[in-house]
C-alpha cells in the first residue's frame, strides 16, 4: 500500500499545528495505524524556533513529547506531494485555494481553531482538547477509509 501524506497547516507552526501533528500521530500509534505520515507546516513558518511553550506543556499532560519539534515553512511542493492538508482556519484554507487538496478543520467538525499565541495554558488546552476532537473525526472520515 502506498504512504497517504497528511499535513497540518498554521500560521507560524509553533502552536496549533504541531499540536494537532503530534496529537495525530499519537492516535494513528495506538490505533496501529500504518499508512498514514502526518507533518505540519506554517503559512509563515517561525523557522528556527521550537514549539511554544504552553503547547508543549498541554500536549506533555498527555504524555506525548515534543522536544524535537521544529518549524516547517509550507510550501507548494509539500502541497502538491500530500494527500490531504488540513488548515486550522476557513481564512487559511481560502489563502491556498487552488494549491491542492486543501481542506480546513470547520469542514471536519464545524469550527475553526483560533490562534491560543499569546494566551494562558487554558487557552492551550481548550485548543488542544478541540484539535483532539478533529483528530478522531480525521482518523474516523479521512485515514481509515483509505485503508483498503
Amino acid at each position: 500500500m502506498k504512504r497517504k501524506k497528511l499535513i497540518f497547516v498554521c500560521t507560524g507552526n509553533t502552536c496549533r499545528s504541531p499540536m494537532a501533528e503530534l496529537l495525530l500521530k499519537d492516535k494513528i500509534k495506538k490505533n496501529k495505524i500504518k499508512w498514514w505520515d502526518v507533518s505540519s507546516c506554517g503559512i509563515h513558518a517561525e523557522l528556527g524556533s521550537g514549539i511554544s511553550q504552553n503547547s508543549a506543556i498541554v500536549l506533555k499532560e498527555l504524555g506525548i513529547a515534543s522536544d524535537k519539534f521544529a518549524p516547517k515553512q509550507l510550501t507548494q511542493k509539500l502541497i502538491s506531494a500530500s494527500t490531504l492538508v488540513i488548515c486550522m482556519t476557513s481564512s487559511q484554507k481560502q489563502m491556498l485555494e487552488g494549491c491542492g487538496n486543501v481542506v480546513c478543520v470547520k469542514d471536519i467538525c464545524g469550527y475553526d481553531v483560533p490562534d491560543p499565541y499569546g494566551c494562558g495554558v487554558e487557552v492551550y488546552r481548550a485548543t488542544r482538547d478541540a484539535l483532539s476532537t478533529s483528530c478522531d473525526l480525521i482518523i474516523k472520515n479521512y485515514i481509515l477509509p483509505y485503508k483498503d
